[in-house]
């Protein structure tokens, strides 16, 4: 007897559940009752001859077996969804929708979108901006650019660019100001703080220094907000270096110290794997990693 496959629904149903491992927030999320969900799941166990649920009292857990099925199934839903965009994207225009963090929108990407508008008047581009991570299994988005260690074995994942650590300030302040020849000179200026003091004492640790900082100078919720702090002439701020490559290339900024230090994270390009290799997503993943490699030999 030929093989057929599950329904759709069951499908959707078993996929749901399994990630919120609750009927109720399955079914609120489908738009459908908990019966129906329980019911579609119970039919995928039977078809299948094994429970992929247990059921507890306060909620579900997945059973060997349901945790060993579940990435086929969201595999299968996601080349579904892919195909269906395909066609759609045809129909109307190819369509991309990218998240990135506020910081990543502001200061790299923003700025250069007309770059990529102008090579790509055919690709309709919609940026979201959002400090969370986004969940591809449940947002209408294409891409991502997130800031972290690359560890996201579900998705697709290309390492954009590493970063590092380093002091900037404006021209006119390193004119004006204190002269700056060492790490240490730096207590004789005003510190840009990201979110709180403790990065620039973690910076001067790992550079070997022991310097007190200020406790007056701003102190600002984003990196983006210190480093345009900077250039305002404000102080000298820590910057990310895919952050203040903009400014550095235009001359906005300057670094008055050599000294760096290597970033925990990096940023990286990740996507569903079963789009990765859809025309859209290829196209703009090569414009980001050109960018990313204009800015390191630039800089």
């Amino acid at each position: 007897m030929p093989w057929s496959p599950p329904s759709l629904s069951a499908a959707r149903a078993f996929e749901a559940a399994a990630r919120t491992l609750n009927f109720t927030r399955a079914a609120a999320e489908l738009g459908q009752t908990q019966g129906a969900i329980s019911h579609q799941v119970r039919e995928l166990e039977d078809r299948l001859g094994i429970r992929l649920f247990e059921r507890r009292a306060r909620g579900l857990a997945l059973t060997e077996a349901g945790r060993r099925y579940l990435p086929y199934v969201q595999d299968a839903l996601a080349r579904l969804r892919a195909g269906e965009e395909l066609i759609r994207g045809a129909a109307r225009g190819a369509v991309l929708t990218v998240s990135v963090s506020p910081n990543f929108a502001s200061k790299w990407l923003v700025p250069r979108l007309g770059q990529f508008s102008q090579a790509h008047p055919d690709l309709d581009l919609r940026i979201s901006a959002s400090v969370q991570h986004v969940d591809f299994g449940r947002e209408d988005i294409d891409l991502a650019v997130r800031h972290g260690d690359g560890g996201w074995p579900d998705l697709h994942v290309t390492r954009l660019c590493a970063e590092s650590l380093f002091p900037v300030c404006s021209p006119g302040l390193l004119r004006s100001g204190p002269p700056i020849r060492a790490v240490a000179d730096l207590a004789r200026h005003v510190l840009i703080h990201d979110r709180d003091r403790g990065r620039w004492h973690a910076w001067l640790a790992a550079c070997g220094v022991a310097v007190p900082v200020r406790d007056r100078g701003p102190v600002f919720d984003q990196t983006a907000l210190a480093i345009d702090a900077a250039v305002a002439g404000q102080g000298i701020a820590l910057a990310r270096s895919a952050l203040a490559a903009l400014d550095l290339i235009a001359g906005r900024l300057v670094r008055p110290l050599p000294d760096a230090v290597p970033a925990e994270f990096a940023y990286w390009i990740v996507c569903r794997k079963a789009v990765a290799a859809a025309p859209k997503i290829r196209r703009f993943r090569a414009w980001l990693l050109a960018q990313a490699a204009a800015d390191a030999r630039a800089l």
